[in-house]
């Protein structure tokens, strides 16, 4: 089970004995005794709710009260921005962020969907809100002082994934039904509450792609910060698929998302209930986050302090101080198994350290955590590498100062330069690109000179599609770099390193 240890919280006690023996000096220890008894118990009184809640234990049976969110959340101040934290409006827990949302100002009861954006649907309910884990559904019961049918929609369902445009993809992506219980269901013990939780809830998948550490980000957890980033933690996350490799990889993110443990909404059959649900996360583009969207103006060099916080202790990642005459700024070359491997990289990696780089050789599928590749990465000036997931490590550089360098394989370009370069300049990181001619490519020795695939990529790509991108262009080719050509490229990138501030 996740959770951020420091959500706990803990109860210092102190008993108020003193270290000292002898005899007792007060002229009315039977008053006095009876005033602590009487203290003690008041105490008890007070705090036993608190220390008793049900939110992170079960017991069947217990009534659901919805709690009023609006004094906590308006209690932590100030946001990132210098902003009041707008997480509630007039008692009104707000769960959705997006500007210009039909949901944006939806009643404090009710069920609304935003169905309007092409690559994923978003839908909210406000309210007592109970799962039902029979059906997969959020059953959404009725204020106690509500008219019968009062909820105008009666039922909605969503598969929570940002690619609603792949049908074949989503079609293996757990649907969720969001419902108005009826009458009966709203009258009787059936939907009685094991776990009650302070927070709303975000319904999100660990499915789809999500293996892909691309995807992972640019499909999950990007959107789930889109989505949820508002709230400041004040949310419990109920993921779909939820399996051990998901959790062990991305447990730093999970917990800087949610300071709740998470529920498996699979598998944990008892009713969780919360003041409110989100089910589906917003998506902004590839690795896009566009500020005006946002009610508060996030940007893509937040969600890097978002993975900073993650994984570091502090969020600002220093790097040493050093003169600037002397200094060498440092290189990463990503090093890539199987396919688009750079076939001399050992001599490329000579190259760099001969224009002035530190290089470092970053290889792929290492096992390490997440957190030594921010480490890694987080202190590079460059990070270079052929296309492919590991380059959404851009993440990890340092805005306003990093730049990446992606080599796109013969026939790539255009797909290299639409994953990563609007990324970059969203998060201030410079891009270059360098893209492979035939003699660099591999395909060299599989095809004649002026064989298509050679000769014109791209009218290759138009006669076979999708599948020889994939299986030629993608999947089966690898690069060695003209030294002579690359090298323009590398010098290039360490001047303007040298040109940039020492950081400090």
């Amino acid at each position: 089970m996740l959770r951020d240890e420091k959500s706990l919280g803990a109860v210092d006690l102190e008993d108020g004995s003193g270290g000292g023996g002898g005899k007792k000096t007060s002229r009315w220890p039977g008053f006095v005794h009876f005033v602590f008894i009487l203290s003690v118990v008041t105490c008890a009184l007070f705090y036993a709710p608190r220390f008793l809640a049900p939110s992170f234990t079960s017991g069947a049976g217990i009534d659901f009260l919805p709690p009023s969110l609006s004094r906590a959340a308006g209690a932590q101040g100030q946001g990132d921005h210098g902003g009041v934290s707008n997480v509630v409006k007039e008692d009104a827990l707000v769960l959705d962020n997006e500007v210009g949302s039909p949901c944006a100002s939806m009643p404090s009861h009710g069920i609304c969907c935003d169905r309007t954006d092409f690559n994923t649907d978003v839908c909210f309910m406000a309210g007592d809100v109970r799962t039902d884990a029979a059906s997969l559904s959020l059953l959404l019961l009725p204020p106690s002082h509500a008219a019968p049918n009062a909820t105008a929609v009666s039922e909605e369902r969503v598969r929570p994934y940002t690619r609603k445009w792949e049908r074949h993809l989503m079609a293996g992506i757990h649907e969720v039904r969001l419902r108005a219980a009826t009458p009966d269901e709203s009258a009787s013990d059936q939907h009685r509450c094991d776990v009650v939780h302070d927070a709303p809830v975000l319904v999100m998948t660990a499915g789809g792609y999500t293996g892909n550490l691309f995807h992972a980000f640019n499909d999950a957890f990007l959107p789930a910060w889109l989505t949820v980033q508002h709230l400041r933690r004040r949310v419990v996350l109920a993921v779909l698929a939820y399996n051990p490799w998901w959790a062990g990889t991305f447990g730093d993110l999970v917990s800087r998302l949610s300071d709740h443990p998470v529920v498996d909404l699979l598998h944990d059959k008892r009713t969780h209930c919360f003041p409110g649900a989100i089910v589906g996360t917003r998506f902004h583009g590839i690795l896009a986050v566009h500020p005006p969207r946002t009610r508060d103006n996030r940007t893509l060099a937040d969600f890097h302090s978002f993975l900073a916080e993650a994984y570091t202790d502090d969020a600002v990642v220093k790097t040493p101080a050093t003169n600037t005459a002397s200094r060498r700024p440092r290189l990463g070359i990503v090093s890539r198994k199987g396919t688009r491997v750079i076939e001399n990289e050992a001599a490329v990696a000579q190259l760099a350290s001969s224009v002035g780089f530190d290089v470092s050789i970053l290889e792929t599928a290492n096992g390490a955590p997440l957190s030594s590749e921010f480490a890694a990465i987080s202190a590079l000036d460059v990070l270079a590498g052929v296309h492919g997931a590991d380059l959404t490590k851009l993440l990890f550089l340092r805005p306003g100062r990093a730049a990446l360098l992606q080599v796109a394989p013969l026939g790539v370009p255009p797909i290299a330069r639409g994953c990563y370069a609007a990324a970059c300049g969203m998060m201030e990181v410079h891009y270059e690109q360098y893209d492979v001619v035939a003699s660099e490519s591999s395909l060299r020795r599989r095809y004649a000179a002026d064989d298509v695939v050679l000769a014109d990529p791209e009218k290759a790509k138009q006669k076979g599609g999708w599948e020889i991108t994939a299986r030629v262009y993608l999947g089966g080719q690898n690069v060695s770099l003209d030294l002579e050509r690359f090298g323009d490229t590398l010098r290039k990138l360490h001047s303007r390193a040298l040109r940039l501030p020492v950081a400090a």
